[in-house]
């Protein structure tokens, strides 16, 4: 278990055109906690269906620096990380938020419908 927390938060536009995904990660503990994020993409977004089937990642097609960048989250210290899922298709989905760390896995998944 990791010891920071995380936090996603889905937000549909009134028209269903865009999709907004809010990471918020949380060192809740009374310790720093150092992480080494894998790459520049810090964080990175997923949708799936009711199938588990993927549908949408924000970091398919992108190209991220390749190095290995260290990071302290101080006790009480939180990260935004936001992204946009433009013209998603309408249907009920689970959304996926994960930091891009070597150390452990830090994930939030929270049910939506577009």
């Amino acid at each position: 278990m990791s010891p920071l927390d995380a936090s996603l938060e889905v937000t549909v536009d009134g028209d269903g055109q865009r999709v907004q995904f809010t990471l918020v990660v949380e060192n809740a503990g009374h310790d720093p906690v150092s992480v080494t994020f894998r790459d520049s993409g810090d964080a990175d977004f997923a949708v799936l269906t009711a199938a588990g089937e993927e549908v949408w990642r924000w970091s398919d097609g992108r190209l991220f620096a390749q190095t290995l960048r260290p990071a302290e989250f101080a006790p009480g210290e939180s990260a935004t990380f936001e992204v946009e899922w433009p013209d998603p298709a309408s249907g009920d989905y689970t959304a996926v938020g994960e930091l891009r760390i070597r150390e452990s896995e830090v994930r939030a998944e929270t049910p939506f419908s577009v």
